[in-house]
């Protein structure tokens, strides 16, 4: 019965694992002499013939016949052979089959786990090899198992790959037997097994698929130059053609934004915003701020960080929901960007304004810097807004708001 078990593993092994044919012979013959040389000794010798194909196999026995047997793993005595078949000679080769009952029980035992475990090694390595230079692919696969902090995909192949929740667009919900895209991040070995790591979230995801749907950049016609996101927020794509004749954003929207629009739905209606690539720096961050009009901008080379001055009516837009804005242009142009509303000179100074750092003592700093990151620098920019309005554009809560708001209405009262 052992032996039938045996038997069928190797037919199984055929069927569903994914070596090739030379490999599995070379491993069928390495596992079964490993253990004939335990029986029988290091220098025996031994033919083993495997079928792959009919999932059987036979071991073959060669010793010399000999008057007196000096090592029993190469020699056989001529009495004990003639017992068997009286034809045999001193010096002739006398060849037997082994029986694989002659293994015993624990002998088979051994074999299946040798096999499993070296199998598995393989598939181990070359799951490995196919995937260490895809990194940068995008794949489909489906759901197998959703968890709290990763889900599990399978590949066509039944291959096992792992998108964390880190690497997950904040609005993604995936449930078992859904269709899952994502681009490979990372391919290591750990623990001597190979993990697969996908992501949704790296900017070259969006690059890749910019490159499906956009035949010009896949042509290398239009190159993208960077790609900067706050996943399943927004996203900034700056790209260049290199023929004049094509208009690279033109291009990447599509005719009423054909193009583009499959690519938001597959970030969850992400915002993206497409931009001529230049090495200006100022004409970059200019086109990177749109739709905000700058008046001036102030360089610093020394911190890299730009000081840009816009009208009291442009600062929002400059600095968009929650600071995205302004944050996607600074990393798209490696600056610090910092938004200051411009005071036209014909225009009256509030005199009674006080600028918010003067509330330092009894204001945290961080939530200064909040609202100085939606252009709210004074105290009268954060009272001229509702509380729930500061709250959506910031990442304050309405509570707090109420409270700086009391603390500001409190300095003009007095």
């Amino acid at each position: 019965m052992e032996g039938l078990n045996l038997i069928s593993t190797f037919a199984e092994f055929k069927e569903l694992k994914s070596i090739d044919r030379p490999t599995m012979m070379s491993v069928l013959e390495d596992v079964f002499r490993t253990q004939l040389e335990k029986m029988y000794g290091e220098d025996a010798n031994f033919d083993i013939i495997i079928n792959i194909d009919k999932g059987d196999f036979e071991i073959w026995r060669t010793r010399q016949v000999v008057e007196t047997v000096e090592n029993p793993a190469t020699e056989i005595s001529l009495e004990e052979v003639r017992a068997i078949d009286d034809s045999y000679e001193v010096g002739e080769d006398y060849t037997e089959k082994v029986e694989l009952s002659s293994f015993g029980r624990s002998g088979i035992l051994n074999l299946r786990q040798n096999l499993s475990g070296r199998i598995m090694d393989i598939e181990k390595a070359n799951l490995y090899n196919n995937y260490r230079d895809r990194v940068g692919e995008v794949i489909v696969g489906e759901v197998y198992q959703s968890w709290k902090k990763e889900v599990l995909v399978m590949d066509e192949n039944g291959n096992e790959l792992v998108l964390p929740k880190t690497e997950q667009i904040p609005t993604d919900h995936f449930r078992k037997g859904e269709t899952v895209k994502a681009v490979i991040i990372s391919v290591e070995m750990r623990n001597n097994t190979p993990v697969i790591t996908l992501s949704r979230t790296a900017p070259i995801f969006l690059e890749r698929l910019f490159e499906q749907e956009v035949p010009e950049i896949f042509d290398g016609l239009i190159t993208i130059k960077k790609v900067v996101r706050i996943p399943g927020e927004r996203a900034k794509v700056a790209v260049e053609s290199y023929d004049e004749r094509i208009d690279p954003v033109g291009a990447c929207v599509g005719v009423k934004g054909s193009r583009i629009h499959g690519i938001v739905r597959e970030l969850r209606n992400e915002n993206i915003d497409i931009i001529n690539w230049t090495s200006n720096k100022q004409l970059l961050i200019q086109r990177a701020l749109s739709p905000a009009k700058i008046s001036s901008m102030e360089f610093n080379e020394a911190n890299k960080s730009v000081n840009v001055y816009l009208k009291p009516s442009e600062v929002s837009l400059a600095i968009g929901k929650g600071g995205s804005n302004i944050k996607l242009a600074g990393m798209l142009a490696d600056y610090d960007i910092e938004a200051y509303r411009e005071v036209d000179e014909n225009e009256q100074v509030d005199e009674e304004d006080v600028m918010l750092e003067e509330f330092s003592d009894e204001i945290e700093q961080w939530i200064i810097d909040q609202l100085k990151s939606i252009g709210l620098d004074t105290a009268k920019s954060v009272l001229a807004l509702p509380v729930d309005e500061i709250a959506r554009r910031s990442d304050l809560e309405e509570e707090t708001v109420e409270d700086v708001q009391k603390i500001l209405r409190a300095e003009f009262e007095d």
